[in-house]
């Protein structure tokens, strides 16, 4: 395969077998310059003027810590240019740039610290062996499978986010179908409609109403959730207003929930690739976790990529760019960059050092949930270790037909000696 026989603007491009994509991957590292794409086409809209894709490890690095030269303030999660009403609810933190995103970062931070963050492991641990126990047994009271997505990786972050938010149990469900329609991209499972980006707006709306209204609910009765300090958190003082917050719990929902979801489940996976890998962190979890979760990650880059848009005329490595142009930021290139990674393709737990960029490279918009993102990995396989340890993968992962997230929708799974398992 050839850097000129890859379309990185094709939707098909992206629903193609991984090994296909990552070694389409390795064909554009491998290209001298930074490879030009046509734009996907969205109904009801122009073609736009295209992209150039940034695959490779050290080049990600140099774009994403001059944000003075690559700006995220154009669309960061979009392609497109997004119409303005979308920025309404999507124009969080990921979508902005300095001074505004220095100042609503720090307050949000202030959310977020490592100490707030270790304060959760009990909550974590508690929601990761609920949900662990509940799908061990569902499969019990059948024939011993499930969908480890639906039962045990997708709903764990989601229940953390509300949980720290402050989200009412009666609306976690609205939550998460919101969610799954934002992070659809073009799956027909997720859209059923003609209409996929109003759908995608009306989801983005669902979720900003009903954090509106809890912003506003902890502005006059706050409690000790996170959405009480992002309502009274200040920097010079300057508060947020409730739609950032609203824009700010889309965020957590989009990026927090399907970066958790999916390295879990893309972890899973791998080790039953190499089950090998399953046997050395089940059999030392001590030992194995402060390596594994990262390499998780790395592995699995959950965000395929990221945007940045050239403000001035400058360079990436040796590559001209042109003032305006688009970049795609491809993570899963970059984690499997050879000359950083020795044997990239391979789910290596003990891998150290691991620079990976799979939270986003060094910079500004570096991952602020990173640490938490670390935690519920980490206490996730913890507790799966401990409570289903005759886990077994039957079947192939279903795969989220999406251009941006590297997500599984389904993924079969049973108890080992169950019928089940028997008949895989």
């Amino acid at each position: 395969m050839t850097a000129s026989t890859v379309d990185l603007g094709d939707r098909e491009f992206w629903a193609a077998p991984w090994a296909q994509r990552y070694e389409a991957f390795a064909a554009l590292r491998a290209d001298d310059g930074l490879p030009t794409f046509a734009e996907p086409q969205f109904p009801g809209f122009p073609a736009g003027p295209g992209f150039r894709a940034v695959t490779r490890h050290a080049d990600v690095e140099q774009v994403s810590k001059h944000p003075d030269l690559f700006c995220s303030g154009k669309g960061a999660v979009s392609i497109l240019d997004l119409p303005p009403e979308a920025g309404e609810f999507f124009g969080s933190l990921i979508s902005m740039d300095a001074p505004r995103h220095t100042k609503i970062r720090r307050i949000a931070a202030q959310a977020f610290t490592p100490r707030r963050t270790e304060s959760l492991l009990d909550d974590v641990t508690r929601v990761a062996r609920s949900v662990i126990t509940s799908a061990r047994a569902k499969a019990l009271a059948g024939d011993g499978s499930f969908d480890f997505v639906a039962e045990v990786s997708a709903p764990m972050p989601l229940l953390i986010i509300c949980e720290m938010m402050g989200i009412p149990e009666s609306r976690r469900d609205e939550v998460f179908a919101h969610s799954n329609v934002i992070l659809a991209g073009d799956d027909p499972e997720y859209v059923t409609s003609d209409n996929p980006l109003g759908d995608y707006l009306a989801a983005g709306a669902g979720l900003s109403s009903l954090m509106t209204e809890l912003a506003a609910l902890r502005e006059e009765s706050p409690t000790d959730d996170v959405t009480s300090a992002l309502v009274h958190g200040t920097v010079d003082g300057e508060r947020l207003t409730h739609q950032e917050i609203a824009s700010f719990f889309i965020l957590l929902c989009v990026a927090g929930n399907e970066t958790t979801r999916n390295a879990i489940t893309h972890g899973v996976w791998g080790m039953h690739l190499d089950p090998s890998q399953w046997e050395a962190w089940s059999s030392d979890v001590d030992g194995v976790t402060p390596t594994a979760v990262d390499e998780v990650v790395r592995w699995a880059s959950p965000i395929n990529w990221m945007r940045r848009t050239a403000v001035a005329d400058t360079t990436v490595g040796d590559v001209p760019v042109s003032a305006g142009e688009k970049l795609l930021l491809v993570y899963g290139a970059s984690n499997r960059d050879d000359s950083v990674f020795a044997d990239p393709e391979r789910l290596d737990l003990r891998r150290s050092p691991n620079p990976h960029q799979g939270f986003g490279a060094h910079g500004p918009h570096f991952c602020l949930g990173a640490h938490l993102a670390r935690r519920e990995i980490a206490v996730m396989f913890r507790e799966l270790f401990a409570g289903m340890p005759d886990l077994r993968v039957v079947g192939e992962p279903d795969r989220l037909r999406s251009i941006f997230v590297n997500g599984v929708k389904h993924l079969p799974v049973a108890l080992a000696g169950t019928d089940a398992a028997r008949g895989a």
